[in-house]
């Protein structure tokens, strides 16, 4: 199978990675791609929003499979652009895609489907903000309507904060805080069966003790092993199904991955938010624990057949992994400073680096380019075990003003 992964960041280094794997990938490409993606495939110069030019390129290279990483071509169209081409694509349809691309339509969703769920206001003035607001009480929750990288989220105790962003987004979505630990699950599906990859868990906030302001994600780790048992399968039945089939019955059949962003509350499982593709940084570990080879089953959920997949092979043990962040990240990060130690990361044994926000510089240094700038991946026989590699391997790399946490995995490694 010849692959083309689009995307550059930290999420598509992991997938292209997992293809390289695959004994079943002949043939591997990424666009735009990262200097970590450049090890493993051949990257390629273009912009990912430009359907005919994404086309264009999987046809010259004969791609049996386009993986879409990022958001924004998805709801751009994208995957559109390839099946009218016959092109097999990993990523639901524009439309589909309004479940990531607006908030206030996954609301409408799940609403529909009877997915559990935090109770939500669509908000477009000022005055409709304040009131909903006021109806749930602190601490707040905003979320911009549309696409935001990772940053249209506040969480916040300070009624002014919440209300200046919910300004300075203009459409939004308020809701109920719901309380309790968070869990991503990721779903592959062709639109009639889905098939659930291993929940992990993120850590949003951008300092040590969840403090600080809402981030893309600053680590994850998986397995899980203070899961609910049977969780994976509630949520498959109470939130996956019903909203696989209320998209199918709006004449929207969803083809891709499916992220469910979930708070296990006393009530039970309540969804955050969806996706519509991999999330950031948890596919780093979840795509390391698996075992089975990735490629045709990224390709079933577009061409069918994913029903006859089987159970999933796991690796035995945990992953953890760290991402370390250019100095002010979330805000205007520091770019174009050195990266250095990665040879000696390169040289641990369990530990490696996934290239986020990264490019080369003209002497052919690699170079800070984004917000979060490395994703450092450690394993290990235990969770402890695959912390402590990670940490290992963050000590091993400088660059200038960077910071990471120092508590991702923490407490699950001590059984707390």
């Amino acid at each position: 199978m010849k692959a083309l992964v689009l995307g550059g960041g930290g999420r598509e280094h992991a997938l292209v990675r997992a293809l390289s794997l695959d004994p079943g990938v002949t043939d591997l490409h990424c666009a735009p791609g990262n200097p970590g993606t450049s090890d493993l495939a051949d990257n390629h110069v273009l912009n990912v929003l430009d359907g005919l030019a994404v086309t264009q390129l999987a046809a010259r290279i004969g791609a049996e499979l386009v993986v879409v990483g990022p958001e924004a071509p998805l709801v751009a169209g994208v995957a559109d652009a390839l099946r009218e081409r016959g092109i097999p694509v990993f990523g639901p349809d524009k439309e589909a895609a309004r479940l990531e691309g607006s908030k206030a339509f996954a609301k409408e969703v799940m609403e529909a489907a009877g997915v559990p769920t935090a109770r939500a206001r669509v908000c477009r003035t000022p005055a409709q903000a304040a009131e909903a607001l006021d109806a749930f009480g602190p601490p707040y929750v905003v979320k911009d309507d549309g696409l935001a990288a990772g940053k249209g989220v506040v969480v916040t105790t300070d009624r002014a904060a919440a209300e200046e962003h919910a300004r300075a987004c203009g459409r939004v979505v308020i809701e109920e805080y719901l309380d309790g630990p968070e869990v991503s699950l990721f779903v592959l599906t062709d639109g009639v069966h889905s098939v659930p990859l291993l929940p992990a868990q993120d850590f949003k906030r951008a300092r040590d003790g969840d403090e600080g302001p809402n981030t893309g994600g600053m680590g994850a780790y998986a397995p899980l092993p203070w899961a609910p048992p049977g969780l994976t399968d509630e949520v498959m039945a109470s939130v996956v199904d019903p909203t696989i089939a209320e998209m199918a019955r709006r004449g929207r059949r969803y083809q891709g991955l499916l992220y469910v962003g979930l708070a296990l509350t006393e009530r039970g499982p309540r969804v955050v938010e969806f996706n519509a593709r991999f999330g950031d940084p948890e596919t780093q570990v979840v795509l390391d624990r698996l075992a089975t080879p990735i490629g045709a089953l990224l390709q079933a959920t577009d061409t069918g057949g994913l029903g006859g997949a089987g159970a999933l092979e796991w690796r035995p043990g945990a992953a953890v992994t760290v991402v370390v962040a250019a100095e002010n990240y979330p805000g205007d990060p520091v770019k174009g400073d050195v990266v250095s130690g990665l040879d000696r990361v390169a040289a641990m044994d369990g530990a490696y680096v996934l290239h986020a926000g990264t490019a080369w510089s003209g002497a052919r240094d690699v170079v800070s380019a984004g917000g979060r700038v490395l994703s450092v991946v450690g394993t290990g026989d235990t969770l402890e075990r695959a912390r402590e590699r990670a940490y290992e391997a963050v000590g091993r790399i400088e660059l200038r003003g960077a910071f990471h946490r120092t508590d991702i995995a923490a407490a699950a490694a001590a059984g707390a």
